[in-house]
């Protein structure tokens, strides 16, 4: 493998072999920079016009090829962690990826001439990214379940209204799954991200999932007399399958589809918000938003959402720090644009 990797990189400097190009090998990739993205397929024709760019013979070389915006965080033994955006045009839209070793051919770039780092990678990869379904989670959580437990107000019969009224929601609501344990509910949704010349569309609206928020606070306070808080994150998600969950044959088997960084990101978040409510760094809040789900809501324009505080979790699967933001519902509800 070591050799393969060795010699596709030998041939990769051979091919951008000109003094005004720098060729970066998968461990010299700038971090924490804007690069893009693109299908090996379009090698041979970028360096062309590359070549043609920095001789002031041809046009931009930007001209060729296909671009997905992202940015290197960090570089292990076998994956670089990238920041990837999907869109930026309407709304910042961020998702945390891994790019194996084996997956990348070469980077390519020009400091004199402007041109920001370019990633090419295997085209079945690069397709991948772009098809397979990613996910939407909240998990949501009553309030002070225990005391309640303690005082005997939980009985069967509250218990089987509040899984018919969720059973309403969940009804009326079909690209949502809604599973029920213990005293939580878990919430998944699938998006697209779509590809320019495939009939693939862009699918993330994370405001819906939202907006499911203050009808299951309702039913809860109804029925059990009980307060909720939720925690949102977005991503990645290995099980590349559409369907939201799997029900086995004999009906004793249910898979909610989710393993990945965002669904570990969900109890991550929940245990340090825990932890830094009992040391008085912020109150309790009604939600806890993942930063990349945060900054990717569309919010009116009159909100400036990088005032409100944000504090750090260390999420399993990724060796970087991340943020999350408590909130309010009604500040979400003040303050999100409206669907469409």
């Amino acid at each position: 493998m070591a050799d393969e990797i060795k010699g596709n990189a030998s041939r990769s400097r051979a091919m951008f072999d000109h003094p005004m190009i720098q060729v970066c090998a998968f461990d010299d990739v700038p971090l924490d920079r804007d690069i893009s993205l693109m299908d090996e397929c379009w090698m041979a024709e970028f360096e062309t016009a590359l070549v043609m760019s920095v001789e002031e013979r041809g046009k931009s070389a930007y001209l060729v090829g296909r671009y997905a915006g992202a940015a290197a965080r960090t570089i292990g033994r076998e994956m670089m962690e990238l920041s990837w955006y999907p869109n930026v045009h309407d709304r910042f839209h961020e998702v945390h990826i891994t790019l194996p070793r084996n997956e990348f051919v070469t980077c390519v770039a020009s400091w004199q001439y402007d041109y920001k780092p370019i990633v090419f990678v295997k085209s079945a990869w690069l397709d991948n990214l772009y098809f397979r379904s990613h996910s939407v989670f909240a998990l949501v959580d009553a309030i002070n379940v225990k005391k309640a437990l303690q005082c005997g107000s939980l009985t069967r019969q509250k218990l089987i209204e509040l899984r018919e009224r969720i059973n309403e929601i969940a009804t009326a609501n079909p690209t949502v799954a809604f599973m029920s344990f213990a005293d939580s509910l878990l919430l998944k949704s699938n998006y697209s991200v779509g590809k320019y010349n495939r009939r693939i569309k862009y699918t993330y609206q994370p405001e819906k999932i939202i907006r499911l928020l203050p009808h299951l606070a309702s039913v809860y306070k109804a029925v059990l007399g009980l307060d909720i808080y939720a925690v949102f994150t977005q991503g990645s998600n290995e099980y590349y399958d559409d369907r939201l969950l799997y029900i086995s044959r004999s009906k004793n088997h249910i898979s909610f589809n989710s393993l990945g960084l965002p669904f570990a990101q969900t109890q991550a978040i929940e245990h340090q918000a825990r932890m830094a409510y009992k040391a008085g760094l912020h109150p309790a809040a009604d939600a806890y938003l993942d930063e990349t789900f945060y900054h990717s809501l569309r919010f009116k324009r009159g909100f400036d959402k990088n005032k409100e505080s944000k504090f750090p979790y260390v999420a399993p699967m990724a060796t970087r720090s991340s943020y999350y933001f408590p909130v309010s519902f009604q500040l979400l509800a003040d303050n999100l644009e409206p669907l469409s």
